[in-house]
């Protein structure tokens, strides 16, 4: 019998040198134990074999995802899966396999994990001497995900130097990541941020959308004790039917019923029938034929930028640059949008930015095409498009460029005049930013164009004010 012991860090890397020894010998797999949390010991591994060892990309993806899942037995079914590809290449892509199944679930419980520590780890700020802020946060996780999750706070925050305690273990920033083994949970007292926390929840807490079942299935509450604002929540909900009704008496409106109906649909296709990645929704959506707009433009324009960014960025649909070059913002209206993002200090790099709907809208006249608006069936077919986006980015901050944007975030479909400069509430729950499209701008004559361009440029302050909150 050959063991194996895992390090603590850097799991994944040394299965896969490991496997690949082992399956160059073809060492069945009953005959390895695997394990965790130390150094390589037991019988040592075979030296490298004489048999080639072919591993795909969709397994490696794979492998790499479920070696994160809390399992002791997945190192063995990993194994297992690597000895079987060698004379099967097939097997993994087939969703009737039982192993593959079994991998399939594991590798998706583990995306949702980290899709929750992503959106549920709270810092606290932490006494320092140097120039440089610090921050601390304890989470506790289902699964060993530490290394897999750290990366994304490092992109986010790595003007600051921050520690992620768990009870796996210690993810420490200061200009590079680090790894400890686990410590003590350390002390976070409250401190400004939980008041600025509770303050958020409060204003983007939508009384007249509860769904408890719904919210306690996306906010379990295993993590409600390291949450501030969960504290408020009790009372926001005792407080919700005095809200509703005081909106009704106010006059408030109903979102559309399209909006409805298209948000309904998302929420009941399974999980498994959504693209898992940007990248994948993205390759969907250049195939995209979910109405006729698809037949005249020259290609679907998908959003473009961080995808770890903070800040979303919503136009109305591609102009005739954007569709010849296949990217948003490129044109006229989107340098117009980048040089006033630079003026007040909002990085258009750390923004996604994209449109309401993805493919041109023009008639032609003679040899120009002649940008028109979409209609509200352009906006319905594409907000799929848009959910999956949100769903994906998970931004703290959406500024909806122009009425189209914002009908599409928001569903409402006041005149845009009243609205601009204002913080309302998306569809999915979260802040959106309503100020005046850069196509708008560059249409006025010149007197009414300028006021239009201060009032753009105070609008993207607030924004950057917000983000900086």
């Amino acid at each position: 019998m050959i063991r194996v012991d895992l390090p603590r860090f850097g799991r994944f890397d040394a299965w896969r040198d490991v496997a690949r020894q082992l399956a160059s010998n073809r060492v069945t797999p009953g005959d390895v134990a695997w394990g965790d949390g130390g150094l390589f010991g037991g019988d040592a591994p075979p030296p490298i074999g004489p048999h080639p060892v072919v591993a795909t990309k969709d397994f490696l993806d794979l492998a790499r995802t479920v070696a994160s899942h809390s399992d002791p037995e997945r190192w063995a079914l990993l194994y297992g899966a690597l000895i079987r590809l060698q004379d099967d290449r097939g097997f993994i892509a087939n969703p009737a396999d039982p192993l593959t199944s079994r991998l399939s679930r594991m590798a998706k419980s583990v995306r949702r994990d980290l899709h929750k520590m992503h959106a549920f780890v709270r810092f606290h700020e932490l006494p320092s001497d140097g120039p440089r802020r610090s921050f601390g946060a304890w989470f506790e996780p289902e699964h060993l995900i530490l290394e897999a999750g750290a990366p994304f706070f490092a992109r986010r925050f790595a003007d600051m130097d921050w520690l992620i305690a768990t009870p796996e273990g210690m993810a420490r920033f200061d200009g590079s990541l680090h790894f400890d083994p686990p410590g003590p949970r350390p002390n976070l007292p409250p401190d400004a941020s939980h008041d600025l926390w509770q303050t958020y929840f409060a204003n983007i807490f939508n009384p007249a959308r509860i769904k408890t079942q719904a919210m306690r299935s996306e906010m379990p509450r295993k993590y409600w004790k390291n949450l501030p604002e969960t504290d408020l929540i009790a009372q926001m909900l005792a407080d919700a039917p005095r809200r509703v009704q005081a909106m009704r008496d106010a006059g408030a409106t109903d979102a559309p019923a399209f909006a409805a109906r298209v948000t309904a649909r998302i929420r009941q296709i399974p999980d498994d029938s959504l693209p898992e990645t940007l990248e994948a929704a993205r390759d969907q959506a250049l195939r995209c034929t979910r109405c006729d707009l698809c037949h005249a433009a020259t290609q679907t324009v998908w959003g473009e930028g961080d995808p770890s960014a903070p800040l979303m960025i919503v136009g109305e649909a591609p102009g005739d640059h954007e569709d010849l070059q296949g990217r948003p913002f490129v044109g006229p209206a989107g340098q117009l949008l980048r040089q006033t993002m630079d003026q007040v200090g909002l990085d258009p790099a750390r923004a996604w930015m994209t449109n309401a709907v993805k493919h041109f809208k023009f008639t032609p006249r003679g040899k120009r095409r002649i940008h028109q608006n979409p209609n509200a069936g352009d906006i319905r077919h594409c907000k799929w498009w848009l959910d999956i986006e949100r769903r994906m980015i998970a931004p703290r901050l959406t500024v909806a460029l122009g009425a189209t944007a914002a009908f599409a975030l928001t569903g409402n479909r006041l005149p845009l005049t009243p609205r601009r400069g204002g913080v309302e509430t998306t569809l999915d729950g979260g802040p959106v930013l309503i100020t005046w499209h850069p196509s708008l701008i560059l249409r006025l004559d010149p007197g009414a164009a300028a006021t239009a361009r201060e009032q753009f440029a105070l609008d993207l302050s607030q924004a950057a004010r917000l983000m900086a909150a």
